[in-house]
């Protein structure tokens, strides 16, 4: 009876809530998104560079963003829920932006009569690609400080990685083909991001390259898997670009 007692008045963590809501509870669902209002408004003021209420579009979109956040969200993300979240709202409320900033540019374009307002449109445009050129700055920003936090839990640092990264292009693709194995294999992924280690002797089995060439680019596979197992935008492209090359 009072293990039973100290269970029901066990504090939920963040990870377990997320857990009970994927399991139904759309009551704690509710709940959690109007507790965290002020760090979505937070998080989406540090986007827009002003300050950001319950009434203003940007905030809704945060909103989503964040409930999008709690139907996306595993352990195996390798961050928390918050450092997760914060990501995500960041990307949704910059692509709000660039879809606004678009559709300003195309009601200019009804409008030019003269020579003016065709300078007056060119400017606009220019401005528009100069502000989404500085949001997507500030989106790679983040991205690779939320890379850097997810790093550190494997106690790795980008220093290890060029440290560790593999001389020849030929042997970077194959520490990435050995990456993708890892996560597109839900046993290794789970073994990866909850041991912080790589499952070495199983995985083996299931590649074309050695267990000593393994060990050797250990550091610069977990960090590819941690860049696959997300969701990075740029950093995604960056392997994209080598896998592809």
């Amino acid at each position: 009876m009072l293990s039973i007692l100290f269970k029901l008045n066990k504090k939920q963590t963040l990870e377990e809530k997320v857990l009970a809501i994927h399991n139904g509870d759309s009551y704690l669902r509710e709940e959690l998104i109007d507790q965290y209002k002020p760090f979505i408004a937070k998080a989406v003021s540090q986007v827009c560079k002003r300050y950001i209420s319950d009434q203003d579009d940007e905030f809704s979109i945060g909103l989503i963003a964040f409930n999008e956040s709690i139907e996306k969200y595993s352990t195996e993300k390798g961050s928390s829920l918050l450092s997760f979240a914060e990501l995500i709202i960041k990307r949704r409320v910059i692509d709000f932006i660039r879809k606004e900033s678009r559709q300003q540019t195309v009601k200019l374009d009804t409008h030019l009569d003269d020579e003016d307002m065709v300078q007056s449109k060119y400017e606009v445009v220019a401005s528009v690609d100069d502000y989404q050129k500085q949001l997507e700055q500030e989106h790679r920003r983040d991205e690779i400080q939320h890379y850097q936090t997810v790093l550190k839990q494997f106690d790795l640092s980008f220093l290890d990685l060029v440290d560790n990264s593999p001389k020849h292009a030929d042997a970077r693709v194959n520490a990435m083909k050995v990456a993708n194995v890892v996560t597109q294999n839900p046993d290794f992924k789970k073994n990866l991001f909850e041991k912080k280690r790589l499952p070495i002797k199983e995985l083996e089995k299931h590649v074309d390259v050695s267990r000593k060439t393994i060990e050797r680019n250990r550091k610069y596979i977990i960090a590819v898997c941690i860049i696959m197992a997300s969701d990075y935008v740029y950093l995604k492209e960056y392997v994209k670009g080598v896998m592809t090359s």
